[in-house]
């Protein structure tokens, strides 16, 4: 498994992008560890370097919005508008699965260096070639895009584990964040459609106690696994993307690609 740091000239190749590309979509919890009854409260944010607005609760957007315990889900309730998007109580202990499904989106790239940016950084080059074998335009065409969010909160004791939640693409933690001993680092497994995802590029992004963050590329092995550095005190946001051929080769028909976005987000302790 290879780890690097994220190379500075595509960073700014990036910056320079218009809004919603290549960037990432998370569940920003308020705190990572609450009591039983307290309410779970956290941001759906959309952004660059672990830095993104919040969006309100629209219902309409998600395709599924729940709180996951052992074999348990709970449908996330709230009120249109909601800021934010997630502010609901769980009476149980243990570890609380919060889940987000957007629906799909579609964008239209109109300069083909930033979808090359985009799926150079995310590691996706072959889509390049299928691209041009497929004799599509280097303009004009359209993406759909979906997002699939994670984010494991300790309720209590925050006993339990994190699980596959039955997303099409999802990243699963091999050991708990609050209650696991994490010196040798995060186990992490990648899956696509209930499989593991080989030589999958994750981006982690880190963020300390005074905010600063740090971003680090890391591979999965043949089962999809890999594991991550982390240390105490600080947030993590792990990301990874897959790119799909859609059956159509006709971009005034609609999208030729859709991009599938993983996150997973969580908090090792002091």
């Amino acid at each position: 498994m290879r780890t690097s740091l994220l190379p500075i000239s595509l960073v700014a190749v990036l910056a320079s992008a218009p809004p919603l590309f290549a960037h990432e979509f998370w569940i920003s919890p308020e705190r990572y560890s609450v009591a039983p009854g307290e309410a779970i409260t956290a941001e759906i944010r959309v952004g660059q370097n672990f830095e993104g607005a919040g969006y309100a609760y629209f219902p309409m957007r998600a395709e599924r919005f729940d709180l996951v315990v052992g074999g348990d889900a709970v449908l996330v309730e709230g009120r249109l508008g909601d800021r934010p998007a997630l502010n609901q109580s769980y009476p149980a202990d243990g570890l609380v699965i919060v889940v987000h499904e957007t629906t799909d989106n579609i964008l239209t790239y109109t300069n083909w260096d930033q979808f090359q940016a985009f799926v150079e950084h995310k590691d996706l080059e072959d889509t390049l070639a299928r691209h041009t074998a497929r004799g599509l335009p280097e303009t004009g065409f359209g993406e759909s895009y979906r997002r699939y969010a994670k984010s494991l909160i300790a309720v209590g004791s925050g006993e339990g584990a994190d699980r596959e939640v039955g997303l099409e693409t999802e990243i699963v933690a091999g050991m708990n964040p609050y209650t696991g001993d994490l010196s040798a680092g995060m186990p992490v497994q990648v899956l696509f459609q209930g499989k593991p995802r080989a030589d999958a590029q994750i981006e982690l992004f880190a963020k300390d106690a005074s905010g600063e963050v740090t971003i680090t590329l890391h591979r999965t092995d043949a089962e999809g696994r890999a594991v991550l550095p982390v240390a105490p005190g600080t947030e993590y946001l792990v990301d990874s993307v897959k790119m799909i051929e859609l059956p159509n080769d006709d971009p005034d028909a609609g999208p030729v690609w859709k991009s599938l976005w993983a996150s997973l987000t969580f908090r090792v302790p002091d």
